[in-house]
């Protein structure tokens, strides 16, 4: 971590960044001519030298020793940034799952930089991981308008976090996804509940209070001290300032104490909380995972087990549409007559959400937390590639009929509403006019 922090204070003697008074680098990458970076725009792409600050990406395209100007890609104001991993390749192809993708309102397309190697994604992985915690911790201070210091203790908790998660990577060189719990806001956009989490904390930030210790030129009234938060203080010991105006004396600083009295730290039940919904929503996607299974046919094997009772329901409406039992038929069109008669169709869509909410209770009820009947599936006989074919040929076909009858009934309704035969018009509108007096 000192080492990480002494790279932040002295940048490289080859950097023409023009940085801001309280912004810092926290990472430097494709110094090296066996690990570049490269920048894709387009279909054009060129090597360089890519930077993390506490508010920014810088890209300085050029070779060893020499580079460009700056592109500087914003972290911290609202442009509705977007960075996930992506794949690239030559010439826009993508092939290789190596880049981080970043997107805002402020530039015309997307930025997609590279990070080659032969085995594995691991710095694409790494540097995704401490940009999100960048721009996630940007969006967690506006969104509670954190400002002064409660501002600059989140970016501390962040900056600490990166340079913790980048010695245990610089220490063991390993990538292992333990070490991503370092980085807390990242972490918390993930984790079921997190913004429980992120309120919690803005709530606990929001009883830090440094500014009453100064005094009208903002330096440091010697007898009271300042008192700093945690993460704030550490950086400060360690030589980052992020307060503007501060000047403090290492002596007089302490930290500032945040203790619950006669409770549990809200902090930490928030914490609590969400690690019990995690195991739920572990188990919710390895459900989720067990379904996503390959080939057509297994794949159409399960949608038809999930829509078995919506089958049943439309195979029992063709039996009494045939009357292939009369007496049923009959008492089916008497209520649908009676029905259309009394004007009740405006009640049916309730009374069906009404019928499902009174079910989806009663099974809450006789289940009280216990889990589903699992579905048996039987999955058919495995196909070579040409059977699969084959049998997507078939849906296909099966689909065109589909759309066939579908232009057929459309064309009819327009014969009836440009009265193409204007008789059948006219027994329509009769009947029309017959059901709109009774209603």
């Amino acid at each position: 971590v000192v080492k990480a922090v002494k790279n932040a204070l002295w940048p490289p003697s080859t950097s023409n960044l023009q940085l801001a008074e309280d912004e810092f680098i926290l990472d430097v990458d494709g110094t090296a001519p066996t690990q570049p970076v490269l920048q894709h725009i387009g279909i054009s792409a060129w090597p360089g030298r890519l930077t993390l600050t506490n508010y920014a990406i810088y890209f300085e395209s050029g070779g060893v020793g020499l580079y460009d100007k700056a592109a500087r890609y914003d972290l911290a104001m609202d442009v509705k940034q977007v960075i996930k991993p992506e794949l690239t390749g030559p010439l826009g192809a993508r092939l290789f799952d190596k880049a981080v993708m970043y997107k805002s309102t402020s530039i015309a397309e997307p930025v997609y930089l590279e990070f080659p190697e032969f085995k594995g994604n691991s710095r694409r992985d790494y540097w995704l991981d401490i940009c999100l915690e960048i721009l996630h911790v940007h969006r967690f201070i506006r969104k509670y308008n954190l400002k002064g210091i409660q501002q600059s203790e989140a970016l501390a908790r962040a900056i600490l976090g990166i340079f913790r998660y980048r010695a245990m990577r610089e220490a063991f060189h390993i990538f292992s996804s333990h070490y991503k719990t370092l980085l807390s806001f990242n972490l918390a956009e993930s984790l079921p509940r997190g913004d429980r989490i992120l309120e919690t904390l803005s709530s606990r930030l929001a009883f830090l209070n440094a500014s009453s210790r100064l005094d009208s030129v903002g330096t440091l009234n010697a007898k009271q001290g300042l008192k700093l938060p945690a993460s704030l203080l550490t950086l400060h010991r360690l030589g980052l300032t992020l307060e503007k105006g501060v000047d403090v004396d290492g002596e007089a600083v302490g930290a500032a104490v945040d203790i619950s009295v006669g409770e549990i730290d809200p902090l930490e039940i928030a914490v609590k909380h969400s690690k019990q919904n995690t195991g739920r929503a572990e188990a919710a996607q390895a459900t989720v995972e067990q379904v996503r299974v390959e080939g057509i046919g297994t794949n159409l094997a399960v949608m038809k087990e999930l829509v078995s009772p919506l089958i049943q329901l439309f195979n029992y409406l063709q039996v009494l549409a045939s009357w292939q039992n009369p007496g049923k038929s009959t008492i089916f069109l008497m209520f649908i007559s009676y029905t259309v008669y009394r004007a009740w169709i405006r009640y049916i869509l309730p009374s069906v959400f009404v019928v499902l909410a009174i079910l989806m209770l009663w099974q809450g009820h006789a289940k009280k937390g216990g889990s589903l009947v699992a579905l048996k599936i039987t999955v058919p006989p495995n196909k070579n590639a040409v059977e699969q074919l084959l049998t997507l040929q078939e849906a296909i076909s099966q689909v065109e009929s589909l759309i066939q009858r579908g232009n057929v009934f459309l064309l009819k309704v327009r014969a009836l509403l440009f009265a193409a035969l204007p008789q059948v018009t006219l027994l329509g509108c009769m009947v029309e006019s017959m059901v709109h007096s009774q209603s």
